[in-house]
């Protein structure tokens, strides 16, 4: 580019230099914004021009300049401001790539302008004319600044030229070098590094340069060219095809047999043919390592060939006899690299892998034959080698191919272009480790070209040994596995079939930040996926619960949907669901449900994940922490209420969701509410339905809210045909919980005569009998159904009701309830014994009295089959007696049990011997069936209410001087360890017992 020069005489009026002067700053400083080379140069060139404007507007007002020196300096001025204006101007028009190339003429031309501006600035005085002094000294300033500014050339830029030098200077830079250059280049003069638009750009250099030569600037056209030379090595520079044509051409030419080295090629010391040869002063050659190491063995440093001396600073690089040595082998080779095709197909398994071993060597030689080997299109049968059955040869040629494709599109291109070439590489992932590390460096080269990508991830199997490839010991290839996830991630499709493989790095990515469009196709991917509790443990973790939340507020249905369908997905898992809960999931979930416009199908899925969310709240486990689902009362009986406003699968999904909520720890509010809005009544209709899926769900929940309810508010809702129904689901229904939670309802329905009546009068009464495990039926049969039905049998057993006591002795239940008595579930046991107590309580009145011999009745002897506590004829069906049943051992079996609410229920079962006239008789059957020694031990019980019923039984007991004697003494400690608890409310109680014992004295304190 021209350098500035001084400027000539104008005739130019002074005011109108001003003027035109002040212009062509201002436009300086918008364009130094929009130039792409120089611009930090350019803007401080702007800086310091602004800078002298208020100079010029001072010049202006000044009415007559009649001074020879302003109008010089103006004239200077302009004129540099002028071809500031050029140079941008130039740096906005030309060529990108050669503006870079000249970059440092630029920031010259940009120094030289600055000088002459502060130069002209010092040399005049603007103390003549009415300037103001500040201006003055900004002036001052200004100057002083401009003769020490330093335009220099950015440091990106400089290595660039730098590289270019050098590659100038060595004359054999290879296309990896070139390619690499071209890139920087490109990412300097910003222009995208395809190659497409880096040929567009090389295209305009190349124009240019024809532009220097019809100008005649020869030496800077000479120096381009060689830039040129040295760049079209680059792949951008020119196409695949070009340089195949050049190729094919010259090979063509060469004939097919090697050319023997000249004898000028060889080393004198070597005998071989030389790479760097040197010229020595008397004209001989030498290879530049020989003659080194030649001079410094040697005792004198002398010429081998005629002994002169010879130092290593006389040693001269001879670049003609290079360039041919290398033009010789460069022929020799591009023969061989022709010649060894034809031998891989020879099927010869030893030719082909020395055929493989040579073309292996001659890739790592040079990247210049790797490009040979894909012109003479190696490459189809290098795929075909890698089906082969031979290990070896497959190895080898997968290690060809990881060669050609290093940094080379045009290569890889030509590897997607083979019919079905991808697949054999993949198949290399899933064999020995060697393998699968040559495999995945393959793949990750071919996926960092685009045309490629899409057959890498289309092919079977792939992705699946890319992400278990992920956990492999071997750090290297675990890492390349990333990275052709990484490459492969671009593809939407791709991205599913990662995440279907348990890859969901990418479809979280997506989810979070990309399109409406891929986050739709995303959550549905959750929603749809089959997940382990793993993978949703893991998603949850990851943040995804946050995001899915938001989508469902979106305004787009089909978003919500998709969100909503995952998030059902993923809180299928309680740890989520929890989490949902305390991410604030549960009131949009409800909103949607309460907008009656609302699509059917989003409804249901809501109602779903609600499901999932109820069902989290149910404690598993001790490190279970308790959360609420829903925080007001007013939800519950609005979601509630959606039972009469919705289908048959809506309100099923209700239902479950509130039944797991009356598992829950805020069961109870739950149940409040629920009783409060009339719900009971609701679901007694329900139970009424024909539908088999939703009558089992009204039935479970009105079984929980028939749990320690208001029996008041049940007999409101409660008719005859409410129990009819009842007891006809317990005979018709298939469905096993459904007749559990039926039997539970029955078990919990109130103490009212009218109830036993109406339980009377059904013929359906006698299934709820079937359901007790007699050893036929028990063996499949759920805890849960024996517990209810176990229940069931203690509602029927009221003493209120002594029909339907009779019902169930009648039935022959009371043996099956001792039976269960030391085999069933903890529940089922109380249950039993509250059964038999509640029989037990009967006895007395439906005992068949003896009548006595004739004579004094008090002296006449209860004939043998008389009942020892009822003293009269007893049976298990007529009198329901717990001796004839067999019930004294397994009841007091139970008294041993941990369970303290077992114990209070068989000992309640076992005082009904003890009631009234029949203690001391019950006594003697207790004592023989060694059942005080156990009832004694339960004294230091941590019950209260079983506390005092072994007291109470105690002190009858101890009535009588027998029991008193033979068991006091192992009653004493207990009773008087009671006595010394502050807080223990048996203190009196024990007390009185221990004065029976004659310990205390009748008016000790403790009364």
């Amino acid at each position: 580019m021209d350098m500035a020069t001084n400027p000539s005489p104008s005739p130019v009026p002074p005011m109108e230099v001003v003027s035109l002067t002040t212009e062509a700053i201002i436009e300086i400083r918008v364009a130094s914004h929009s130039v792409l080379i120089e611009k930090q140069s350019f803007l401080q060139l702007s800086s310091y021009l602004d800078r002298i404007v208020p100079l010029l507007h001072e010049l202006s007002t000044i009415d007559t300049i009649a001074s020879q020196g302003l109008s010089n300096f103006l004239e200077i001025l302009y004129h540099e401001i002028k071809e500031a204006k050029k140079l941008i101007r130039d740096c906005s028009e030309r060529s990108r790539f050669y503006l870079l190339l000249n970059c440092r003429s630029i920031a010259q031309q940009i120094k030289d302008i600055t000088k002459q501006i502060s130069h002209a600035l010092s040399c005049f005085s603007f103390a003549s004319l009415n300037i103001s002094l500040k201006i003055r000294e900004d002036i001052n300033q200004l100057v002083s600044e401009m003769q020490n500014a330093d335009f220099r050339v950015a440091m990106a830029e400089e290595e660039i030229l730098e590289k270019i030098e050098s590659g100038m200077q060595e004359r054999n830079v290879d296309r990896i070098h070139a390619n690499n250059l071209f890139v920087s280049i490109g990412k300097a003069i910003g222009v995208s590094t395809e190659r497409s638009e880096l040929r567009k750009e090389f295209d305009k250099l190349k124009s240019e340069i024809e532009n220097l030569q019809l100008r005649k600037h020869e030496n800077e056209a000479i120096h381009m060219d060689q830039v040129i030379a040295l760049l079209e090595r680059a792949d951008a520079a020119s196409s695949l095809e070009d340089r195949e044509k050049k190729y094919l051409s010259k090979r063509q030419s060469l004939g097919m047999q090697p050319l023997e080295p000249l004898l000028s090629f060889y080393c004198p010391i070597t005998k071989e043919v030389m790479v760097d040869p040197v010229e020595t002063p008397s004209g001989h050659t030498f290879e530049r390592s020989a003659i080194m190491k030649w001079l410094s063995e040697a005792d004198e440093p002398l010429c081998p060939l005629t002994s002169t001396p010879l130092d290593t600073s006389m040693l001269r690089p001879i670049k003609t006899l290079r360039q041919s040595i290398e033009e010789w082998k460069e022929r020799n080779t591009m023969i061989t690299v022709a010649s060894l095709k034809s031998r891989l197909s020879s099927g010869q398994g030893e030719e082909v892998l020395h055929c493989l071993e040579q073309l292996k060597d001659l890739c790592e030689q040079r990247e210049a034959h790797r490009e040979w080997l894909v012109f003479e299109n190696y490459i189809p049968s290098l795929v075909e080698l890698l089906r082969v059955k031979n290990r070896d040869i497959r190895n080898r040629a997968l290690l060809i191919l990881c060669l050609l494709v290093k940094d080379n599109d045009d290569a890889k291109e030509r590897i997607a272009k083979v019919e079905n070439s991808i697949e054999p590489i993949v198949q290399f992932l899933g064999r020995r480790i060697g393998e699968r590390k040559l495999a995945v460096t393959l793949l990750l080269e071919l996926s960092k070209c685009r045309a490629v990508r899409d057959c890498i991830g289309k092919v079977q199997g792939c992705i699946l040994l890319l992400v278990t490839m992920l956990g492999n010991t071997d750090r290297e290839a675990a890492k390349h596995a990333k990275y052709v996830l990484d490459n492969l991630s671009y593809s939407d499709d791709n991205v599913v079939l990662m995440a279907k493989n348990n890859y969901f790095r990418y479809l979280l990515e997506r989810l979070s930040s990309d399109s409406d469009h891929v986050k739709i196709t995303m959550a549905k991917t959750l929603g749809e996926m089959e997940l382990t509790d793993h993978n949703k443990s893991s998603l949850s973790e990851s943040g995804v619960l946050d995001v899915l939340i938001v989508l469902v507020s979106h305004d787009d249905v089909e978003m919500k949907i998709v969100a909503i369908q995952a998030l059902l997905n993923l809180s299928s898992l309680k740890k989520n669901g929890q989490e949902m809960i305390k991410k604030g999931a549960v009131r949009p979930l409800l909103d949607i449900l309460y907008q009656q416009t609302s699509p059917q199908r989003l409804r249901e899925l809501v109602e779903a994940t609600i499901v999932h969310l109820a069902l989290s709240t149910i404690p598993d486990g001790s490190h279970w922490k308790p959360v609420l689902m829903l925080e007001y009362d007013e939800d519950i009986s609005q979601l509630f209420s959606l039972i009469n406003l919705t289908s048959p699968p809506l309100q099923q999904n209700i239902l479950r969701a509130f039944h797991a909520m009356c598992l829950s720890p805020s069961a109870n509010a739950i149940k409040s509410k629920l009783r409060e809005c009339s719900a009971v009544q609701t679901l007694f209709q329900l139970c009424e339905v024909d539908d088999i899926i939703l009558r089992p769900n009204a039935v479970k929940l009105l079984c929980c809210l028939t749990e320690d309810g208001d029996e008041a508010t049940m007999l409101k809702h409660l008719t005859q045909t409410s129990i009819e129904t009842l007891l006809k689901l317990c005979k018709t229904s298939d469905d096993e919980e459904e007749i559990g939670s039926t039997l539970g309802i029955i078990a919990n329905l109130p103490n009212s005569t009218q109830i036993s009546e109406w339980l009377l009068q059904s013929g359906n009464l006698p299934k709820i009998f079937s359901f007790l495990p007699d050893g036929k039926n028990s063996i499949h049969q759920k805890h849960q159904l024996t517990e209810n039905a176990v229940g069931a049998i203690c509602r029927l057993t009221v003493q209120t009701s002594l029909q339907l006591q009779k019902k169930v002795a009648e039935a022959g239940i009371i043996p099956l309830l001792v039976k269960l008595l030391d085999m069933g579930t903890s529940l089922t046991i109380r249950r039993a014994a509250i059964s038999l107590a509640q029989l037990s309580g009967s006895s007395p009145m439906l005992t068949r009295q003896i009548p006595r011999h004739q004579g004094f009745w008090c002296f006449s002897t209860l004939p043998e089959e008389a009942c020892p506590v009822h003293q009269g004829l007893c049976t298990v069906e007529s009198s329901f007696c717990l001796i004839e049943a067999g019930a004294i051992p397994p009841l007091i079996r139970v008294l041993r049990k941990p369970e303290l609410d077992i114990c209070e229920a068989a000992l309640d079962a076992l005082l009904t011997l003890i009631n009234g006239e029949m203690l001391q008789n019950g006594c003697k059957v207790l004592a023989d069936a060694n059942a005080m020694p156990v009832i004694i031990k339960l004294i230091s019980s941590s019950s209260s209410s079983l506390q005092e019923k072994v007291l109470n039984s105690l002190q009858r007991i101890f009535q009588f001087l027998e029991y008193k004697q033979k068991y006091g003494a192992s009653a004493q400690m207990p009773l008087v360890d009671l006595t010394q608890r502050r807080d223990s409310s048996m203190k009196s109680l024990a007390a009185k017992i221990l004065a029976q014992l004659n310990v205390l004295h009748n008016q000790s304190s403790y009364f």
